[in-house]
């Protein structure tokens, strides 16, 4: 090519060089533009999403707070009851032991020893507490029974209680102590 073709060519295509590089300028600042607001949308939106996940979760803690305050309120005494237990089981023993060898002059005492028991229980029941009373004879029940033994004990059926070594208790619809019991393990009638 000669010169004044290199400088036509350089001519005829600068000005479209320049209105092409003019557009690709135009869209990178329209570009540019654009990034702020999408970023700025973006972070709009990942803090939105945010809030919405810290809201769901502080009604989750406000919510599970409320039911341990139920439950505390309702179940906080099992402790407690835990350890009355073994003084509602020492009364319970004295009266049977008293019933036994009972005299005129002790009835004052088992009286007390009664009325002591009675109270008790009374306590023990407005605070929510049930006594499990299983009678002999009775099918064993796993889920409020504690079998200390199992005794082949003729005329009766697999699973029949023989003995009751202790009450049970419940604590509104908690088991605190299943009843402590002997069960038969005869096979057959």
């Amino acid at each position: 090519m000669s010169d004044a073709n290199q400088e036509q060519f350089a001519d005829a295509t600068t000005p479209e060089a320049e209105a092409i590089a003019e557009a690709i300028a135009a869209e990178g600042d329209q570009a540019q533009d654009l990034d702020p607001i999408a970023a700025l949308i973006a972070e709009r939106d990942g803090l939105k999403d945010r809030l919405l996940r810290t809201l769901a979760e502080s009604d989750n803690v406000r919510k599970r707070a409320e039911r341990d305050r139920r439950e505390a309120e309702k179940y906080g005494g099992t402790r407690i009851v835990r350890d009355l237990l073994p003084v509602y089981d020492n009364l319970r023993r004295a009266l049977n032991s008293a019933a036994d060898a009972a005299g005129d002059a002790d009835r004052a005492l088992v009286e007390g020893v009664e009325l002591t028991l009675r109270e008790l229980l009374k306590v023990l029941t407005k605070h929510g507490v049930t006594p499990i009373v299983p009678e002999i004879g009775d099918r064993f029940d796993p889920e409020s029974h504690e079998a200390l033994f199992e005794a082949p004990v003729p005329g009766t059926k697999a699973g029949d209680i023989l003995q009751v070594m202790a009450e049970g208790f419940m604590l509104h619809d908690r088991l605190v102590r299943p009843a402590q019991v002997g069960v038969s393990s005869n096979t057959g009638a």
